[in-house]
């Protein structure tokens, strides 16, 4: 059974960081670009980062770029999404999925299967 798995969310200061985790079971991340999303309340849900599968290459949109960080480990079947100086303005469920591609501000989703995790960032 194909699954995406997200955790690694909680309550930060802002200027702080987190690492969230997308566990996948079922297939394998390497050959699959992955993305990041994140709703907040009251919001659409947007995309944050992706990653190709193969090379791996990124991309990021502008809110986030210098401050976060998508990284895969292959042998962990694990996509991460490490965020640095946290604004309150990241506070939102964060969710990874797979991506038709990885595009400068297009990744668009093939579906979402995990449940997320929710991200706080407040003093």
């Amino acid at each position: 059974q194909v699954q995406l798995v997200e955790s690694g969310g909680g309550l930060v200061q802002p200027g702080g960081s987190l690492r969230l985790s997308c566990a996948a079971s079922g297939f394998s991340l390497a050959h699959h670009t992955i993305g990041w999303f994140r709703q907040a309340p009251g919001k659409e849900r947007e995309g944050v980062s992706c990653i190709s599968g193969g090379k791996g290459s990124t991309n990021y949109v502008d809110s986030v770029k210098g401050r976060f960080t998508i990284s895969r480990d292959n042998a962990k079947n694990t996509v991460y999404l490490q965020m640095n100086s946290l604004k309150p303005e990241d506070t939102a469920v964060y969710y990874c999925a797979t991506c038709y591609y990885c595009l400068v501000n297009k990744f668009p989703p093939v579906n979402f299967r995990g449940q997320g995790t929710q991200v706080t960032v407040s003093s």
